[in-house]
C-alpha cells in the first residue's frame, strides 16, 4: 500500500535564521503499513534533487523483495523544505503577497529541513524509528536528526556524507550557483527563470557525482578521427536538459546553499561532542572513490559517533554509487541489522 500526500503545518514555522514561513506544506509518501508495535518504521531522507517516492530513486534497496520493502516495513520519506516536489519551496505561493517567493524565499539549513521531518513524525504519531537511513544531503540530515532527538532512533545508517560540509563541497556549490546566476532570466521572477544557468550548473555537479573512470568506461570515442561532438559533452548536455524539465532554479540554488550550511557543531560545544551525543546503532558507509563526499569524511563519523561501524565500497560511479551499488549496499546493512538484533538480544538477557 502507498500513500502520496501533504501535510500543512498550520503554525509558524520558525526556521535556524529567526525568519518565518506560514502554512508550511510538507509533501511525503507512505509505502506498507505501521504494525501493531509500531517499531518497523523505516526513514529515509532524501538527497539534493530527489522526490519523496524513495522506491522510484533508490530502487534495489527500496521496493517489493528489496531489503526495505512495503510488505514488512512502514517506509516514509519526506520531501524537504525548498525541494520542488510538493514541500513549500520558492515557487510557492507567498501567502502574504499572494506571488510567488521566487529569490525572496528566505535561506533555510540543513537543521530546519530536519526540524519538518520531525513534525511531520509527530503529526503521523510515529516516536520510534526503527532505521532512519540517509545519502549525501539526505545523509547529513540524518546525522543532524540522530543528533537532536536520538532517542527515537533505533539505528542510523549515514551513507557518503559527513558532519561539516567542506571547502570543497561548498567550492563546488558556489560554482553552480555563479552558472545559475550568469542566467538573467534568474532574477526575471518566473516558473522556468534560470534554467539554463541550472543546465551549467548540473554539469559541474556531474564532475563531482561522478570519476574519471567513469566517464572513460562510459563516455569514451570508440574512433580516432573525431574533432567534435564527443559522447562526453553530449552526456553533460544531456544530464543538464534532463534536469531542467524536472527541476527549478530556484530550488537548487536554496538546497545547494542549505548543503553549505551543514556542520553539527554549530551552536554546539564542538563536532566531535555534537557526534557523541548520537546514541544509535549507527553504520556509516563511505565510497572509497567519492570526490565530493571523500572516505575521510565517514572515517570521522565513524570515529567520533560511540560504537559506530564503518564499511566501505568502491564504485566505478563514485559519489553517484550511493545510489547504484544496492547489492553491496543491501549486503552491508542486513548483516548490520542482523548484528543489532542480536546485540539487542544480548542487552536483553543482561537486564533479565
Amino acid at each position: 500500500m502507498s500513500t502520496t500526500a501533504t501535510y500543512t503545518y498550520n503554525k509558524l514555522f520558525k526556521l535556524e535564521n529567526g525568519k518565518k514561513l506560514r502554512n508550511v506544506d510538507i509533501a511525503y509518501q507512505t509505502y506498507g503499513k505501521l504494525n501493531a508495535k509500531k517499531d518497523n518504521v523505516i526513514w529515509a531522507c532524501h538527497a539534493l534533487t530527489a522526490n519523496a517516492d524513495v522506491l522510484d530513486w533508490w530502487k534495489g534497496l527500496f521496493g517489493s523483495n528489496a531489503l526495505f520493502n512495503p510488505e514488512e516495513h512502514f517506509i516514509i520519506c519526506a520531501n524537504v523544505v525548498g525541494s520542488h516536489y510538493g514541500t513549500t519551496n520558492p515557487l510557492s505561493i507567498n501567502p502574504v503577497t499572494g506571488l510567488p517567493y521566487y529569490l525572496a524565499f528566505p535561506e533555510f539549513t540543513i537543521r530546519d529541513l530536519v526540524k519538518a521531518h520531525q513534525l511531520l513524525a509527530a503529526y503521523l504519531g510515529i516516536d520510534q524509528i526503527k532505521v532512519l537511513i540517509g545519502g549525501s544531503l539526505g545523509g547529513q540530515q540524518a546525522v543532524e536528526w540522530a543528533i537532536t532527538d536520538s532517542k527515537i532512533i533505533d539505528n542510523l545508517i549515514l551513507v557518503a556524507t559527513n558532519a561539516v560540509h567542506s571547502p570543497w563541497g561548498i567550492a563546488f556549490n558556489e560554482s553552480q550557483r555563479l552558472a545559475i546566476s550568469t542566467d538573467r532570466t534568474f532574477y526575471a521572477q518566473q516558473p522556468d527563470g534560470g534554467l539554463k544557468g541550472l543546465k551549467a550548473a548540473r554539469s559541474i555537479a556531474l564532475l563531482s557525482y561522478r570519476t574519471y573512470d567513469a566517464y572513460v568506461a562510459t563516455q569514451l570515442e570508440s574512433v580516432n578521427d573525431k574533432t567534435g561532438s564527443f559522447r562526453a559533452a553530449s552526456y553533460q548536455n544531456y544530464q543538464g536538459e534532463k534536469l531542467c524539465k524536472r527541476f527549478n532554479a530556484y530550488s537548487y540554488w536554496y538546497l545547494s546553499k542549505a548543503m553549505d550550511s551543514h556542520n553539527v557543531g554549530r551552536g554546539r560545544e564542538s563536532v566531535i561532542n555534537a557526534l557523541k551525543l548520537i546514541k544509535s546503532n549507527t553504520l556509516v558507509i563511505g565510497i572509497e572513490n567519492d570526490v565530493l563526499f571523500p572516505l575521510s569524511e565517514q572515517e570521522f563519523l565513524a570515529n567520533n559517533i560511540t560504537d559506530a561501524s564503518l564499511q566501505s565500497i568502491k564504485s566505478a560511479y563514485g559519489h553517484d554509487g550511493f545510489l547504484i551499488e544496492t547489492d553491496t549496499l543491501t549486503n552491508i546493512i542486513s548483516n548490520f541489522l542482523k548484528e543489532s538484533i542480536n546485540k539487542k538480544i544480548i542487552k536483553l538477557h543482561k537486564t533479565a
